[in-house]
């Protein structure tokens, strides 16, 4: 049986849904699941929805060829297609924090994400033990600002060898170049260790609590070459008071960066993200 999922994205019109609930009966077709948002000041359409096909006959190609000639195009539709049954490929960036790689691994090996982890790439040498662990391939991939060039011309050769689909930064402490970015638009996740906008700079729970703040966040982003300025995909917050130090500041943050970072990682992988004005729609 085909499961597939399919994304659009269009110019807001009449008929679109009774257009593609059809289409899809016609063609043999079931849906099981449905959604759709309207962007009333942008007069932009969305909608996510999964369908199966009992026919054998009916292949990914044939349906993608009839779907944009009967439909995208007379739709002005911008639209991507997904098979079910293909898991996409994750290559998760590390540095020297191991709290959001232990904890995708875990959900990894506990079967909770849907993806391939083909391999694991790190600027320092300190988690390679991490990797070894649960049996996934380690590259090390030194990157400063003097060897930019050649840190970015590794990344890309290794992204392209285990044929990576998306791209998890698991607090990953370097900035990731403008071509690495372009080759992969809005399939770069970062976890950002503050409930955006918040407080910059390489404490921002030392700063938080100097400021006696009640709340303290964790936000997961798409990444673009504005630094933390990206399409927002999942956020949380724990509450604090006066009575917390600022290592508890520290312990709170870091469970929040695991759940959020995670949660993204499974909207991502089910296709249940849109991104557009620099914005996302997440699908329930």
């Amino acid at each position: 049986m085909q499961k597939i999922t399919i994304l659009i994205h269009c110019k807001d019109q009449k008929n679109i849904i009774a257009s593609v609930t059809t289409f899809i009966a016609k063609v043999g077709g079931n849906i099981t699941y449905i959604d759709q948002h309207v962007d009333i000041e942008q007069n932009v359409f969305f909608m996510r929805l999964e369908c199966e096909f009992t026919n054998s006959e009916i292949t990914i190609d044939s349906f993608k060829e009839d779907f944009e000639q009967a439909l995208a195009s007379k739709f002005e539709m911008s639209w991507d297609l997904y098979n079910q049954d293909q898991k996409p490929k994750m290559a998760l960036f590390i540095s020297k924090y191991d709290h959001c790689l232990f904890d995708i691994l875990g959900r990894y090996s506990a079967g909770e994400l849907n993806v391939e982890i083909p391999v694991i790439i790190s600027n320092h040498n300190d988690l390679r033990s991490i990797a070894e662990r649960f049996d996934i391939p380690f590259h090390l991939v030194p990157f400063t600002k003097d060897n930019k060039e050649e840190g970015e011309a590794k990344q890309i050769e290794l992204l392209k060898k285990y044929e990576i689909n998306f791209i998890v930064l698991a607090r990953y402490m370097q900035i990731i170049t403008p071509k690495l970015i372009s080759l992969y638009e809005n399939k770069i996740i970062n976890i950002h260790h503050s409930f955006l906008p918040a407080f910059p700079g390489a404490k921002p729970y030392h700063s938080a609590f100097k400021r006696g703040v009640k709340i303290i966040g964790a936000t997961s982003h798409y990444v673009t070459e504005e630094l933390d300025e990206g399409p927002i995909i999942e956020q949380d917050i724990a509450r604090v008071s006066h009575i917390h130090s600022v290592e508890d500041f520290i312990m709170k943050g870091r469970d929040l960066e695991r759940i959020v970072l995670a949660r993204a990682i499974k909207l991502h992988a089910e296709r249940k993200t849109m991104v557009y004005s620099n914005k996302t729609v997440v699908f329930s």
